[in-house]
């Protein structure tokens, strides 16, 4: 019998392919919405696989995320959604594994399971929706709100120096750090792109508007009118160039960054510093996790992407190479093992 291929073709899926029955309640205006949409666009485009996909969130906006998705998802509690999604992945490697959580769900209450996720280089996905505020509560200030913010926990300022989430992430030896904004869903998309695709722990970083108690924090790289002046999208091979007019970058200048003008000088775009987000040492990506306004433009884009073997697949890799030498394991006898008493 000649055997017969089957001509039928997958269905192309959609963002609405991704989009849950449940009304999707934030503030008119949050940031939110735009996340939502780009993550649903991406998983379309990727072809993502409904069935074999978990959302896991904290507490906070951004921890709602999970009922907007038509996928599998975890709800869990404050700061501890990086964990539940280590036990996730480790448990079902072939599961993929996302986390939606907030700036202060994952820095203040969660910041240890992030950091050790990011160093233990687990196959999860951490989106990061950075208002610089706690909105479900209110407005309190978060940890990485700008020192001397007034909030309704701080009415005479915030004395706390705030995180740099980059320079935390990296900090831990990050395989993959982005970072976003949330006006622009192109941009958006195409890091979500990178970060599914990376082997290890992706942790993309937006720069989200909260319209009630923290308006336009963000504005001076999302204005239109100032948005070319103060954003650097870093690219890969690419020189470390911007401005509206093109016409501005950056330089080393002994052990700092320098922001020079191309024809100035005799500086052309050959002058200035190509960004390698690919480079094993840390070092580069770091200085451009420091880099503020007004003196420097704030990078956006991809700062560091390696390759690095999953902790999943390492720790999988043991208990098989265990069991090789031993055997499989015997619970009842390791309970009834050595010094054993009855109560």
């Amino acid at each position: 019998m000649t055997e017969t291929k089957s001509n039928t073709v997958a269905p192309k899926l959609s963002r609405k392919d991704y989009m849950s029955d449940q009304a999707v309640k934030w503030c008119p205006g949050c940031g939110d919405y735009a996340i939502l949409a780009s993550v649903q666009n991406t998983f379309a485009q990727l072809g993502k696989n409904r069935d074999n996909t978990v959302f896991v969130s904290g507490i906070g906006c951004s921890s709602r995320f999970p009922y907007y998705m038509n996928t599998y998802g975890f709800h869990t509690i404050h700061g501890r959604a990086a964990a539940v999604a280590t036990g996730i992945k480790i448990a079902n490697p072939s599961l993929d594994v996302w986390v939606a959580t907030g700036d202060g769900d994952s820095f203040s209450i969660g910041g240890n399971h992030f950091i050790h996720a990011i160093r233990r280089n687990i196959g999860i996905k951490i989106l990061v929706f950075n208002n610089e505020i706690y909105g479900l509560t209110k407005g309190q200030y978060s940890p990485t709100s700008k020192q001397g913010v007034v909030t309704k926990s701080t009415p005479y300022g915030s004395l706390d120096r705030s995180f740099i989430p980059a320079s935390l992430a990296l900090g831990a030896e990050a395989t993959f750090y982005a970072r976003v904004v949330d006006t622009n869903p192109k941009h958006m998309t195409e890091i979500f792109t990178a970060a599914a695709d990376h082997k290890g722990t992706a942790f993309v970083e937006i720069l989200q508007n909260c319209v009630i108690f923290n308006d336009k924090t963000h504005r001076a790289i999302t204005d239109k009118e100032m948005r070319d002046d103060n954003q650097l999208v870093l690219e890969h091979g690419k020189p470390m160039i911007f401005g509206k007019n093109r016409d501005k970058g950056l330089v080393m200048n002994g052990c700092d960054f320098k922001v020079v003008r191309l024809g100035e000088d005799g500086i052309t775009e050959n002058n200035l510093l190509v960004h390698d987000a690919h480079r094993e040492s840390l070092n580069l990506a770091f200085m451009l996790s420091r880099l503020t306004l007004p003196e420097f433009p704030v990078p956006l884009g991809i700062f560091r992407q390696v390759a690095r073997p999953a902790y999943e697949e390492q720790i999988n890799s043991q208990i098989q190479e265990i069991k090789n030498k031993k055997g499989a394991g015997d619970l009842k006898r390791l309970l009834n093992s050595g010094g054993t008493w009855v109560v």
